[in-house]
């Protein structure tokens, strides 16, 4: 994620730093439509932004820019500019499809009624034919969808020009295990080469926050899934590289040494959504590099802090911010360069950090975006110094934890 594609050569300097200690991390720059609409770009210039970065970086290895959540409605004006495809099911789960296509599912796929044991899952999967039905109900249509965009997006791209993914994870609950299975075959009965599928996990993944919820239940839930991916890929034919994908994964410290020893266990790969924080470390940098740089900061948090409702509204369900704990803007117009930083930047053992005042700057792009040329030659100018928070944040917060430590 980069809102204003200025930061693309100092996530690619944290990529690097990962390789030198030998850790192979693919780069997929990330910007959704909805990002798009509020800052006025178009997926074409992310495109650019990421083929600049590359280039100015040196970076030989694979990279990819990804069409974010998306469906048929707006597909079509990504498709020259992205070679990475989240196809968005979600709204489909819960209609049923065609009782013939249920019926023809079941058919197929009751020969694994009965108890199923799948390697890495202590116990075995009770399943029955009434089990099946009512995930064929839930969930075929939603699969039938991805395939029909799917093969929409492959007509004109062409099957080998990009990567895949399936996306579940904006549903009301998480998937069990045997959801999970029969998702994937699917996946699979629909031709979807899918390299990455991104699950609903219980708990919630606000933005730009720790994760919240049950840690152990979602090392569970990860380490289950990780085996069921690994069990439907020898029995469907699946794509051997297919991964889990986190969605809004930035900044959930505390789930990603589960993470990290669930990869190592099993010898997965991942696909992590993150860097949607990198907004807020321009912020920070800016505040760090003096009054110009921190005046930018506080002009947006106080316009943020009068437009709440109107942020907010877009995120309504991945961001909750208590109003009554924000700070007065009035208050943050006298802090110094390290008190907004350190209210900002997410280091819970720092008695200055404020998640709410973190959570409201979080949507608060869209007013930097109408700043329009005051904003980017502000990034312009003090590059170094936000570049610094950039690397620091993806190299150390998030690499570090998740691959290396």
């Amino acid at each position: 994620g980069d809102r204003f594609e200025h930061q693309g050569k100092a996530q690619l300097q944290a990529i690097i730093n990962a390789k030198t200690d030998g850790i192979d991390i693919v780069p997929v720059w990330n910007k959704s439509n909805r990002e798009h609409s509020i800052i006025g770009t178009k997926p074409a210039d992310t495109r650019a932004a990421a083929d600049r970065a590359v280039k100015d970086m040196s970076w030989a290895d694979p990279y990819y820019v990804d069409a974010d959540h998306i469906q048929l409605g707006n597909v079509d004006g990504f498709l020259e500019s992205s070679d990475f495809f989240t196809l968005d099911v979600a709204d489909h789960i819960g209609e049923r499809a065609d009782a013939e296509r249920v019926a023809e599912f079941i058919n197929r796929y009751k020969k694994y009624c009965g108890s199923l044991l799948i390697e890495g899952i202590e116990e075995k999967l009770e399943i029955t034919e009434q089990q099946l039905k009512a995930i064929a109900e839930k969930y075929l249509n939603a699969i039938i969808k991805a395939g029909e965009l799917y093969r929409y997006i492959e007509k004109i791209k062409g099957a080998e020009n990009f990567v895949t993914e399936v996306s579940m994870d904006e549903a009301d609950s998480a998937q069990t295990p045997a959801e999970m299975f029969f998702i994937l075959a699917a996946v699979a009965g629909e031709a979807i080469p899918a390299q990455t599928v991104a699950p609903k996990f219980t708990g919630s993944f606000h933005k730009g926050v720790d994760y919240i919820g049950d840690v152990a239940k979602f090392a569970t839930e990860f380490e289950q899934d990780i085996a069921v991916i690994n069990f439907a890929i020898k029995e469907f034919g699946l794509p051997a590289n297919l991964k889990l994908s986190i969605h809004s994964g930035s900044d959930k410290f505390s789930i990603y040494g589960h993470i990290n020893k669930a990869l190592k266990k099993f010898n997965a790969g991942l696909h992590l959504k993150t860097a949607g924080t990198t907004w807020l470390e321009e912020l920070i940098g800016l505040a760090v590099s003096g009054d110009e740089g921190l005046s930018i900061s506080k002009k947006i948090y106080a316009r943020a802090y009068d437009r709440f409702d109107e942020l907010c509204e877009p995120y309504v369900t991945v961001v909750d911010i208590d109003r009554s704990k924000l700070i007065l803007p009035e208050v943050v117009d006298n802090w110094s360069s390290e008190d907004y930083a350190a209210a900002l930047r997410h280091d819970q053992s720092c008695n200055m950090y404020d998640v709410n005042f973190r959570k409201l700057l979080h949507l608060a792009y869209k007013v930097a975006a109408e700043m329009g040329h005051e904003y980017i030659n502000t990034l312009e100018k003090f590059e170094d110094s936000i570049a610094n928070e950039v690397i620091d944040n993806i190299y150390q917060k998030h690499i570090k934890p998740l691959f290396l430590e």
